[in-house]
């Protein structure tokens, strides 16, 4: 049996969450947006490639949010420390945690209140 990684990450959302999805991950977080297969449009959600892999935003009535399982998305220092900006200034919960060896990762909340977290790996954890 031979894995080849992850293909995609799914979240749940409430149903007509699809604006808020392209404004929180595609205008906020910067994520591309990618079209979902014709067949599944009457589903609602997105689609977002983050890397070689997706996120999937899906719709799930009735819809509990996830605040322990989470999708950990990984980016470069650089953009850590501006995707923490951006989310405070956005008026999201960037909650940092200097738990992890040999990395620097915070944790905040989509629109619905799942959890994500977001973290750069190669240095010790410092300030922020």
């Amino acid at each position: 049996m031979g894995f080849a990684g992850l293909d995609h990450v799914q979240i749940a959302a409430p149903a007509g969450c699809e604006n808020q999805a392209r404004a929180f991950f595609g205008d906020l977080l910067g994520l591309m947006e990618v079209p979902k297969p014709p067949q599944l449009h009457g589903r609602g959600g997105a689609w977002f490639q983050v890397g070689p892999q997706q996120l999937h935003v899906g719709v799930q009535e009735p819809f509990v949010p996830a605040r322990k399982a989470h999708p950990a998305l990984l980016v470069d220092e650089a953009t850590l420390d501006e995707l923490a900006r951006r989310l405070t200034g956005a008026g999201a919960a960037v909650n940092w945690d200097h738990e992890l060896p040999d990395a620097r990762r915070f944790y905040t909340v989509d629109p619905w209140g799942n959890r994500l977290e977001i973290l750069t790996r190669g240095r010790p954890p410092a300030g922020g």
